[in-house]
């Protein structure tokens, strides 16, 4: 049997409530172990379905933080404005993940989040999540975890940033959307990019033009297949080995 082809749909459906037993994403953003009446309790507090158009906001970094977001469908990207204005990509955000981790321990939040694509997203008041997690040990222990997640993430894109090669970024990139589309029962070697070249280029700390001359390397030496935002990972192997070796076993052009 093929695998489903890792498309994030963009086409969310609108005004209908649904269990978060039901979500398909359910194992990603609440705990397994958490039973029914308390998973009833827990969808008193979410605004479930809220739809984010490609370009709108969900929140605004420095507006006062008051909601965790969790990605439902499409894709969503946050970011900060650096002193001289410009905007500097801290992350990438698919179905199941949560946003706004980072900013449960200020009155705002710390960067801005927006669409790359029409989105849906369940709304989770923090205060009422908070007040809930006391009272629920499982739950409170998952949030725990989520946190820790986005910590270790943030300790990766450092770490990410300060490798040598583009070439050993952008093959830590695909990689990591690989496995991510895998935790979605998607395809891990065969996916759309949700993000445009600029994006990923501001991501990584590289130029557009760096980043388009390594997507066509990777082509020409049979790594990846491209077409459009379409990729397919066609060697996995010599990928995981461009970061394990700081990007050396790239033949040269």
């Amino acid at each position: 049997m093929s695998e489903k082809i890792a498309a994030i749909d963009p086409q969310p459906t609108s005004g209908i409530h649904q269990s978060c037993l039901q979500c398909s994403l359910s194992n990603l953003c609440i705990p397994i172990a958490v039973n029914k009446d308390d998973i009833d309790r827990l969808e008193d507090l979410i605004k479930q379905g809220k739809t984010i158009n490609r370009g709108d906001h969900i929140f605004k970094e420095h507006s006062p933080f008051k909601s965790l977001f969790a990605v439902r469908s499409g894709a969503i990207k946050t970011y900060s404005v650096t002193e001289d204005g410009e905007e500097q990509v801290t992350g990438f955000y698919l179905p199941g993940e949560i946003i706004g981790l980072d900013s449960t321990n200020t009155d705002s939040y710390s960067c801005s989040a927006k669409a790359l694509e029409r989105a849906s997203v369940c709304e989770i008041p923090f205060t009422q999540l908070e007040t809930l997690a006391t009272k629920i040990p499982t739950l409170q222990h998952h949030f725990f975890s989520l946190m820790s997640k986005e910590i270790q993430g943030s300790r990766q894109l450092t770490m990410l940033l300060s490798k040598n090669t583009a070439e050993e970024r952008i093959a830590s990139l695909l990689l990591s959307l690989s496995s991510r589309f895998k935790l979605r029962k998607l395809s891990g070697t065969h996916f759309r990019l949700p993000m445009p070249r600029n994006d990923i280029g501001n991501y990584l700390g590289l130029a557009v033009e760096t980043v388009s001359r390594v997507f066509t390397r990777f082509q020409k030496s049979g790594l990846i297949s491209v077409q459009g935002r379409e990729v397919v990972l066609e060697d996995m192997d010599a990928l995981v080995d461009i970061v394990k070796n700081h990007g050396k076993c790239m033949k040269p052009e």
